[in-house]
Order: C-alpha cells, then sequence, then structure tokens
C-alpha cells in the first residue's frame, strides 16, 4: 500500500507486526567531510544551511571524527574518504541506503549532488565485499532522497514519506517498491523544509520523534505520533536545533547532535527513557552549519 490516505494508512499498519526485519542497523558508514564548503545548490532549498562563512573544515573534520568513534561504541562504523568536489557528500544517507542485502541509489534533486551516486568505491564494496545487490534510482528522472525523504519503521516495514522538491510521487513509489515496504504513507512537508528526517524520526520501530510545524498538515503528524506508544513531540526551537534529526543505531540508544540534546526537557528525556533509550550525543555544531545532523551522516547497513 501507499497512500495518502492517513485513516486508511493507519487501519492497515495497527495489523503489521514488528516481524519485517531487525528494527536497528548492523553497522552503518560514514563518508568525511572532505572539501567541506557551503553548496549553493543544496542552499536553494535547505533553510538550515548557515552562510559560506560559517563553514570551516578543519572543525568539521575533527567533528566527524568524533562522530565515527562514538556511533563505534554501538556499532560497526567505517567511514569512506570524500570528495572536494561534493561539498554535502556527508549526508551519505540521502544517495545510498540499504534493505535486506540491497543496496539503493538514490536520486538527487541538485546537480552537485548526483555525482556522489556515481562513487565506483561505495558501489564496489557493496557489490564485491559484501555481495550486495544493486537497485540504481539515480538515472531516472524522479526526485528521491532515499532516507532523507523516506523515514522507515524497519520492524514493521512502513514508510513515512514526506514531498517536497527532494521527493515527488513517483520518487516515492520508487523507493517504497526499493526497500519492498509493506505501506508507504505520503504527505506534503510544509513550505521550506526539504526533508522528512528533519521533522521526524521512528526509533527502533518503538517510539518516535515529530514536529508538527514542519508538516504542511499537523494532523498527520499528530496521527503519527499517536500510533506509536512513546512519542516526543518536538516544539519548533527543537527543530531548529535539529532534535528531529535523530537515530537509533541499538535497541538501548538514541543519537543525536549535542545541540540537539541540550534542547531536550527534562520531560522530553523522561519519554525517551520511558520508551527504553539512553540519550547519546556528539558535537556536531561545524557540520551543522552545511544544513543537516547526525542522523544526515549516517548510512545504515541491512
Amino acid at each position: 500500500m501507499i497512500t495518502r490516505a492517513a485513516d486508511a494508512f493507519f487501519a492497515f499498519a495497527r495489523g503489521c507486526a514488528p516481524d519485517f526485519g531487525p528494527a536497528t542497523a548492523k553497522a552503518a558508514f560514514l563518508v568525511a567531510p572532505d572539501g567541506f564548503a557551503r553548496a549553493d545548490q543544496s542552499a536553494q532549498d535547505n533553510r538550515y544551511m548557515a552562510g559560506a562563512d560559517a563553514f570551516d573544515a578543519a572543525r568539521a573534520s575533527a567533528e566527524h571524527r568524533e562522530l565515527q568513534r562514538a556511533l563505534s561504541q554501538s556499532l560497526p562504523t567505517i567511514c569512506f574518504p570524500g570528495d572536494p568536489d561534493a561539498p554535502d557528500a556527508l549526508f551519505p544517507n540521502n544517495v545510498f541506503a540499504t534493505a535486506s542485502g540491497k543496496l539503493i541509489v538514490g536520486r538527487m534533486r541538485h546537480p552537485v549532488r548526483q555525482r556522489e551516486a556515481e562513487r565506483d568505491d561505495i558501489r564496489g564494496w557493496f557489490r564485491d565485499v559484501l555481495g550486495y545487490a544493486e537497485t540504481d534510482l539515480s538515472r531516472q528522472p524522479h526526485a528521491c532522497e532515499l532516507t532523507g525523504a523516506l523515514v522507515i519503521d524497519r520492524a514493521r516495514g512502513l514508510g513515512f514519506c514526506g514531498l517536497s522538491e527532494r521527493c515527488d510521487e513517483e520518487g516515492a513509489r520508487l523507493m517504497h517498491e526499493a526497500f519492498g515496504l509493506r505501506a508507504t504513507l505520503l504527505f506534503d512537508l510544509a513550505p521550506g523544509e526539504y526533508h522528512s528526517n528533519v521533522v521526524l524520526a521512528v526509533l527502533a520501530g518503538r517510539a518516535v520523534l515529530v514536529c508538527a510545524d514542519g508538516f504542511a498538515d499537523p494532523a498527520v503528524a499528530e496521527a503519527i505520533a499517536g500510533a506509536y506508544a512513546h512519542a516526543l513531540r518536538l516544539t519548533a526551537a527543537q527543530r531548529l536545533a535539529f532534535a528531529g534529526n535523530a537515530i537509533a543505531l541499538s535497541e538501548d540508544a538514541v543519537w543525536m547532535s549535542a545541540a540537539a540534546e541540550s534542547a531536550l526537557a527534562p520531560a522530553d528525556r523522561a519519554v525517551l527513557a520511558d520508551a527504553g533509550f539512553e540519550v547519546r550525543s556528539v558535537d556536531l555544531r561545524t557540520i551543522e552549519s552545511a544544513g543537516g545532523s547526525l542522523r544526515c551522516c549516517v548510512a545504515e547497513l541491512f
């Protein structure tokens, strides 16, 4: 099922057991921020991106190395070198994703990011080292920026796809099929929002973080929150601190940036604790000037 009808989606979703696959990834990979700089094309529709004077390549590299060290506490985490001609390449989850031993390559909206999908080393690692099959969506015309646009409940096989310039309805259909999902809910993001994973996170199939003002229709956000036993409803200020750009890489921990964690109130931490999550964070203040945060940096291996 792929639909805009929230009532039909949630009626179907209620019958989906958490047996679709592992709720969290078995490993992760990053791409180093080599050539870290402002990508003017990406800035056209990413309101979270700072001005060029906020970009410090040395500091971004140091933050990124610490991120890899920290995430390695939860699961094996490798890092590919960056490309100085691809300044957004440190956010590989928009370009590469996996599902059940399959590599999925997305179609980016902006040409400056489309070149990332052509990396033979990353494709070859999945093909020749891991033996993954490949589904290549990068050469068709419809934008589908993978787990930036599509937030997935991996335990139940459910997708939540926010439509914007970065993903249209056909792109969403292609991703739904590539991931083999049971059901995907389509909804419009609010004007100015570029990716769902800034305003929504599903944590190990048990909890959600959701910011209603990032949705064109806040009722959709509330319906998603109501579908989970543990729901943290984020404020606009917390969204701007990237609290929604979080990820569970194990059953017991949720990762976010230090700025995001500092934006959480005690009651918010209690919601996450009740869901069984410890909050872990890394200082990414320089990386966040590029308009993404911790979850954007992480490509998951399933």
